[in-house]
């Protein structure tokens, strides 16, 4: 159905997401790619979005912690989140500088000009 792909980013990626993919549920066309992409091995970076509250639950850090170890760059500054319930998007603290950075690294593995890390 889909052409298949070298790579795949995951941007936003919401509180949600990180812990359902963590978990390797499956319930959305989005998160079954995500899940077969981890074991194709394929490049995968991620940027989590979740407001501060809901990335200090636990279940959020052991979700990042397995998404690390399963080989996904994630992108988290904990300090850059936004506050909840501030009506802001927070688009203004986002870290679009590392993730323009991490891409380009992904790039430039998938054209094979450097090793993967």
């Amino acid at each position: 159905m889909l052409p298949p792909a070298d790579a795949m980013a995951v941007v936003p990626a919401t509180f949600n997401t990180i812990n359902k993919w963590a978990g390797g549920i499956s319930d959305t066309l989005a998160l079954g790619l995500l899940n077969e992409a981890i074991g194709l091995g394929l490049p995968l970076v991620v940027v989590p979005w979740p407001n501060v509250a809901l990335a200090r639950h636990p279940a959020f850090a052991v979700s990042v912690e397995r998404l690390t170890s399963c080989g996904v760059s994630v992108l988290l500054d904990p300090e850059r989140l936004p506050q909840p319930a501030s009506g802001a998007p927070g688009a203004a603290s986002f870290p679009w500088e590392e993730l323009k950075s991490e891409l380009r690294r992904v790039y430039e593995v998938c054209m094979g000009r450097i090793a993967p890390v």
